[in-house]
């Protein structure tokens, strides 16, 4: 049985820090400005518990500043000069991202310049020599139609004090950083370097990641996507399950540490019997174990469908000592090492199975992204740069209880947002899939 705790985890600060005074009159002729003093629920309890592990039983609660155009900004627009970068790996709605900055700080704001680094952050550092792209709408116009990024991205990481050189030397005012947690890491460290340099330079993130794992980001653009394509795959794994005998369809999807797209993919096609994720540890072997839950289905139906996330199970899988180019530890293949367990395990008790194995992840990540994400990133692009033009830096634009707000970059740094295996969300995946509530030999 799991154990369960009941934690509200409430952020102690959420002030958006500025640049300076905003004195200028915002150039929009239409709609409202938001208001210094509206504010948008974080979180409320009568029961909150402290790190002793003691129970609070005075309410708690904060807020996020809404997100939203200001009637005063700090930039004088006809000076003003915008850069956005794209880091980090793929994911569908970046160009609509990318749109959504440029269209608005032109016809908004009529800024005369933004520009679009190349290549991630080593677009700034000079030794590579990627050029800048002047982004206009004419040449944003139908980059929305397209996956990836127009933009190019890498990983790694460079000098903060040299990011920095670059933004001075280009007169950069406002810079828009689409990334993960990683990327809205080197951002802390760049608007540090900015403080110190005294600069009037704002920074604002987009929080970028397929896996949906960032805190606060509810969801991550992207992620609506992902799962819609994810589910492509699962249906034809449950296609392939269910049209030879003792068919076993195994989908492999992205999810480092979250398994979000999986459990999310799975509710999408109620097809699926298995769901293995990161949060959820499981045996292998053993009576309780995955293999025999897997057995029983295949004697009870002649036919399963799994899903599994790319960092489930990795205490299965002898560590890789490897790291990419941002740090993130290379896992080992779980799915393969699945693949062939399955299909001996099977055939040691007498089935004969027929294992179809898909891996749609550079596909899901790949694709342009659907309506749903379109509006979604349109609002993300739009919000940012009313953030930008008011002078407010060191945040990441979010959605959060309905409503576009302002983050601390600090929040989102902080950790990782991961399936609750005792929430009602695991117990939907739980009862959509049949499978045990664990797999553990305990």
């Amino acid at each position: 049985m799991k154990t369960c705790t009941d934690e509200t985890v409430i952020p102690t600060d959420t002030t958006i820090p500025v640049v300076g005074e905003a004195k200028v009159n915002n150039p929009i002729k239409f709609g409202r400005f938001v208001s210094e003093e509206d504010a948008v629920l974080v979180n409320i309890s009568k029961r909150n518990v402290e790190r002793t592990g003691k129970a609070r039983k005075d309410p708690v609660h904060q807020y996020f500043e809404p997100a939203g155009p200001r009637g005063k900004i700090y930039y004088d627009t006809s000076k003003t000069k915008c850069a956005v970068v794209t880091c980090g790996g793929l994911c569908p709605g970046l160009n609509d991202v990318v749109r959504a900055i440029v269209m608005t700080a032109y016809h908004q704001y009529n800024v005369p310049s933004v520009l679009g680094i190349k290549y991630g952050l080593a677009g700034f550092i000079p030794k590579y020599g990627y050029d800048v792209i002047e982004l206009t709408p004419d040449y944003v116009s139908r980059i929305h139609e397209f996956g990836g990024t127009i933009l190019g991205s890498s990983r790694g990481p460079q000098d903060p004090e040299d990011i920095v050189d670059a933004l001075e030397r280009m007169n950069v005012s406002v810079l828009f950083m689409i990334g993960g947690d990683g990327t809205m890491r080197a951002a802390s460290k760049v608007v540090k370097v900015i403080a110190k340099r005294e600069l009037s330079i704002s920074v604002v993130g987009l929080p970028k990641t397929i896996d949906n794992d960032i805190n606060f980001a509810s969801p991550s653009f992207g992620f609506d996507t992902a799962v819609e394509t994810a589910a492509n795959a699962i249906r034809g794994a449950h296609v392939e399950a269910t049209g030879a005998p003792m068919g076993v369809g195994l989908v492999k999807v992205m999810g480092r540490h979250a398994g979000y797209i999986a459990a999310q993919s799975a509710l999408s096609c109620q097809e699926v019997n298995f769901v293995l994720i990161p949060e959820d540890p499981f045996d292998i072997e053993g009576e309780n174990g995955f293999l025999a839950a897997l057995e029983k289905r295949m004697h009870d139906r002649g036919n399963a469908v799994i899903v599994v996330a790319e960092g489930a199970g990795q205490e299965h899988l002898e560590d890789s000592n490897q790291k990419d180019a941002s740090g993130n530890v290379k896992l080992s293949d779980i799915a393969l090492m699945l693949k062939s367990r399955i299909v001996e395990y099977l055939k040691s008790k007498g089935i004969e199975p027929t294992l179809k194995y898909i891996d749609p992840s550079y596909i899901i990540r790949s694709v342009p992204a659907n309506a749903n994400d379109r509006i979604y990133c349109s609002f993300l692009g739009i919000n940012a740069v009313h953030a930008g033009m008011s002078g407010r830096t060191s945040l990441v634009i979010s959605r959060w209880n309905g409503r576009y707000v302002h983050i601390p970059m600090s929040l989102v740094t902080k950790g990782k947002k991961r399936i609750n295996v005792c929430s009602n969300y695991w117990r939907a995946v739980l009862e959509s899939t049949g499978q045990p509530i664990s797999m553990k030999n305990e």
